[in-house]
This record gives C-alpha cells, sequence and structure tokens, in this order.
C-alpha cells in the first residue's frame, strides 16, 4: 500500500510538470490558429497567420535548417577526428586542447559572438554572409559533440581495436572509417542531436552576428513577437513545432536503435 502511495505521488507530480512544460506550448499553437486570441477559440479557427508566417519567414526558416545541417557536417568532420586524437594520444598537450575545445561550454553566446565581431567584423563580405553565423554555431556547439564521442570512447578500448586493426594491416583511414566511427556511433548521434538542436534553437549568438537578410528561425520568432500580432507570432511557434519536432524524435530513434553486428 506504501508503494503504490509512493508511486501514485510520483506519477501526480510528473503529470504536474509536464503540464507546466506543455500547456504553455499548446496554448501558444492555438494562438496561431485563432482567429482572435482575445476572444478565443470562438472567434474561429483559421490557417491565415500561418500561411503569413510563410510568406513573410520562409526564407528565415530554411536558412536556420541549412546552418543547422551544415553545422552538423563541420562539427562531425572536425569533432569525430579530434575526439578520436584526443582519446588515443592522451597526455597534457592533449588534455590542453580538449579544455580549450570545450572551453565555449563556459562561455555565454554574446560573448562568442562579440569576440567574433571584434576578430572578423572587419571581414565585409564574411559578416554579411550567413557563413558568419555558421561560424559562430560550430564554436558553440563543437564541444558537444567532441564530449559525446569522447564519453563513449571512455567505455570501450579503442586503443586495443585500432591496434588489432593496425596489425592486420589496415591504413589509418580504413582503421578510422570501418573500426572508430561505427565504435564511436551512439557518441555521434548522441552529439549530433544535441548539435542540431541548438543550432536551430540559439538565439543570444545569432541575434548579435545576424544581419537584416540572414535572420534565422528564433530571430524571425523574436521579431514577429515584438512587431506583430499575438496570433502571427504563435502561429510562427507553431511552424517551429511542425518543423523540429519530427526531425529531433527522428533523430532520437536513430540514436536509441542499436547497431546491427
Amino acid at each position: 500500500m506504501r508503494d503504490r502511495l509512493i508511486f501514485a505521488g510520483q506519477l501526480l507530480f510528473t503529470l504536474l510538470v509536464a503540464a507546466f512544460l506543455v500547456v504553455p506550448a499548446l496554448l501558444s499553437i492555438m494562438a496561431g490558429v485563432t482567429e482572435n486570441y482575445f476572444r478565443g477559440i470562438s472567434s474561429g479557427v483559421t490557417l491565415q497567420w500561418v500561411v503569413q508566417v510563410w510568406e513573410l519567414y520562409a526564407d528565415s526558416i530554411l536558412l536556420s535548417f541549412v546552418i543547422a545541417f551544415a553545422t552538423l557536417t563541420l562539427t562531425l568532420l572536425v569533432g569525430v577526428p579530434a575526439a578520436y586524437a584526443l582519446h588515443v594520444r592522451g597526455g597534457r598537450l592533449s588534455r590542453l586542447i580538449e579544455e580549450i575545445i570545450t572551453l565555449p561550454l563556459a562561455i555565454p553566446g554574446l560573448a562568442i559572438a562579440l569576440a567574433l565581431l571584434l576578430t572578423y567584423g572587419g571581414f565585409g563580405t564574411f559578416r554579411r554572409s550567413w557563413l558568419f553565423i555558421l561560424a559562430g554555431h560550430v564554436v558553440f556547439t563543437m564541444p558537444f559533440m567532441v564530449r559525446s564521442v569522447m564519453a563513449v570512447f571512455a567505455t570501450i578500448d579503442i586503443r586495443t581495436l585500432d591496434e588489432g586493426a593496425a596489425s592486420l594491416g589496415a591504413s589509418p583511414w580504413r582503421r578510422f572509417v570501418d573500426v572508430i566511427v561505427p565504435n564511436a556511433r551512439p557518441g555521434i548521434l548522441a552529439g549530433a542531436l544535441m548539435v542540431v538542436t541548438l543550432s536551430l534553437g540559439e538565439f543570444n549568438l545569432t541575434w548579435m552576428l545576424h544581419t537584416p537578410l540572414t535572420k534565422t528561425l528564433p530571430v524571425g520568432l523574436a521579431d514577429a513577437y515584438a512587431s506583430m500580432r499575438l496570433e502571427v507570432a504563435s502561429a510562427y511557434t507553431l511552424i517551429f513545432f511542425i518543423m523540429i519536432v519530427p526531425l529531433l524524435v527522428a533523430m532520437q530513434l536513430l540514436a536509441e536503435r542499436e547497431p546491427k553486428s
């Protein structure tokens, strides 16, 4: 009886916390398909706000996904080999490099953006392009990829696997592709999930780096809430959910799937 009461209490607490987090999002989504938010759902249901948002911000939404997947590509190409090298080499120098790579975790996004502006802001073409935002996102998200992969390496004897493949005559490239990457798959997928999520939702750093022609989804959302009707801003939120939630669910399922032997 006591265990049932404890379970019921824990379940009730979990449901209350979930409701506290989910209800505001649901209300915002409902506002995006309501004729008049202040009159409620009785005013009628419409998709005109969603259409209006897509017409106004389609470029910003698509740019966000371009930057997110470009960020993921770069963090994979740089972060996975870096994690492998840091884990295999070891030593004081490797630990120092690891700390430098993960330093952005302790620095606010605004500070990273300011540093990039002070360093590269004078390069006009680069400053005005979306590549400038991409550079900031790579710096901001790289630690999550490196840490995720290194956490997997810490649970397996990657050095023995590497040496075994080398003793069989495999080249460094073959060892990395056929041995290291498959064993690092859980960490790579977990890192990819975090990188894409952070890149799509990052506001502070992006707000400092963007230009009127390089607005991303979070910046456009903030502009919509500040300068337009609440229904339009809520429709923007609805589009955000429609586009990002299936993507994140798919990536989560992929990360949880066991690799085939």
